[in-house]
């Protein structure tokens, strides 16, 4: 491995300076409480939040940055041993508290890191934080954007996140005899939480350690750890499962559960546990029409539309917190890159950027590329087979072989989403300069 300026989510050692995007599990694989290889650099509010997920952490490695604010690094190249700077902006990110994506500029060139993002029409904070990064770039050359491509597929078509909480909200209406239970993870969702509480004017109950993060939030009125109080509790995802709904429904109270998601699940029978969990829940996905001619792209259907029953007690919404196709699309629009990489390797219909989005990349059409490469094969195995005709069979063979290769122009083969639907090692700026449309050691996202 080549060493590296700086390493963005990506914890190994090597690197002069570590940056951290935001406190997602699958962003600190490899930090832990006795990490302590360089200076690591964060948002205020993930700084907050790194004692309490990690808590032996040597806090004098913490280094705080201001969104929307240039910053300047003095660094060492380890090739020449001379000085070298990097300057890098943070931009608020709307995923989830303390999240940001990160632009650099140094002798490597462009760099934008988004980790993972959602900027949706309408919301307020999106479009102020698109009008920082557009004028943090201004006349720059975005050599490569380093994309939150969760949902980079056309399959992926669901509302923005006020359209899903209101969802929500009418099933909790719907039931007014019922108690309700919401999965969430350890950080994210808060928007959709307090939205529910100034509706239905109730506190919602969470765990102990979820309370320290609404407290630092400010939302001292919408939480409550006393269950007593409140109908509406907001659970852990691990602990989200059938066994339990059907427990609460057989000795307590009516009881459902409510599950917000980006991903259009339908249910699958599991195993034993009976657990509705993403290891147990498979995409309803329906391609959408595209061609690599098209400049827009249009859903041929909202796969992520009104409330689902996975069961007779779990209702799925979907809320996500990382931007659909469309969103992902105007972004790149925005920025034009020379080229992108996809930051999630796994997914339930991954597919490299480059496909969908090389079109909107300036001075680079490797869509086109790869059309054309494919298409002269097809010509030449047609060709050579002409050269040396053997009669119909072979005649027959060399027709499905051409049809063979223009299916892979069209079709892509969607793969049954996996319990590990993310499997990112971040991002190394190597100390050299590097053309950043080809792939090395120092800048790979696994």
């Amino acid at each position: 491995m080549d060493e590296a300026l700086i390493s963005v989510d990506r914890w190994a050692k090597g690197s002069q300076a570590y940056f951290l995007t935001h406190l997602h599990a699958d962003h600190t694989k490899g930090l832990s409480s006795t990490w302590s290889h360089a200076p690591l650099y964060c948002s205020s509010f993930t700084a907050d939040l790194i004692p309490l997920k990690f808590s032996d952490f040597d806090l004098s490695l913490l280094h705080v940055f201001e969104i929307g604010t240039w910053q300047t690094l003095n660094l060492i190249s380890r090739s020449s041993g001379a000085p070298t700077a990097v300057e890098f902006i943070a931009i608020d990110a709307c995923h989830c508290p303390g999240s940001v994506m990160l632009l650099f500029r140094g002798e490597f060139g462009c760099m934008l890191y988004t980790g993972d993002f959602r900027w949706e029409v309408g919301c307020e904070r999106a479009a102020k934080a698109k009008e920082m990064l557009a004028g943090a770039i201004k006349d720059d050359k975005v050599d490569v954007v380093y994309l939150d491509n969760t949902y980079c597929n056309p399959i992926y078509d669901f509302p923005n996140r006020q359209v899903a909480a209101q969802q929500v909200i009418d099933i909790i209406t719907s039931h007014p005899d019922h108690d309700v239970i919401i999965g969430i993870n350890t950080l994210g969702k808060e928007d959709l939480l307090v939205q529910i509480s100034e509706a239905l004017k109730i506190k919602i109950w969470v765990w102990p350690e979820r309370m320290w993060t609404m407290d630092l939030l400010g939302f001292y009125d919408n939480f409550t750890i006393n269950t007593s109080i409140t109908r509406v509790r907001a659970v852990p995802q691990y602990s989200f499962n059938v066994e339990t709904l059907e427990e609460l429904n057989r000795i307590k109270c009516p009881t459902i559960g409510i599950m917000p998601s980006g991903l259009p699940w339908v249910k699958k029978s599991p195993p034993k546990t009976k657990c509705i969990s993403r290891a147990h829940l498979t995409a309803r996905c329906k391609k959408a029409e595209w061609s690599e001619d098209d400049d827009e792209y249009e859903p041929t259907g909202d796969i992520g539309g009104p409330p689902e029953k996975l069961h007779k007690y779990i209702f799925t919404v979907p809320y996500s917190d990382h931007s659909n196709f469309a969103e992902i699309m105007d972004f790149v629009k925005l920025i034009r890159p020379k080229n992108l990489k996809g930051i999630v390797s796994s997914s339930s219909c991954y597919i490299e950027p480059m496909y969908y989005l090389g079109l909107l990349c300036q001075g680079n059409r490797p869509s086109e590329v790869l059309n054309s490469k494919l298409k002269r094969k097809a010509r030449a195995k047609v060709a050579g087979s002409n050269k040396k005709p053997s009669g119909s069979y072979n005649a027959e063979l060399v027709r499905k072989r051409s049809m063979t290769l223009k299916a892979r122009l069209k079709r892509i083969r969607l793969s049954k989403h996996s319990i590990l639907r993310k499997v990112r090692k971040g991002a190394k700026i190597p100390d050299i300069s590097a053309d950043l449309k080809t792939d090395s050691d120092g800048n790979q996202v696994e």
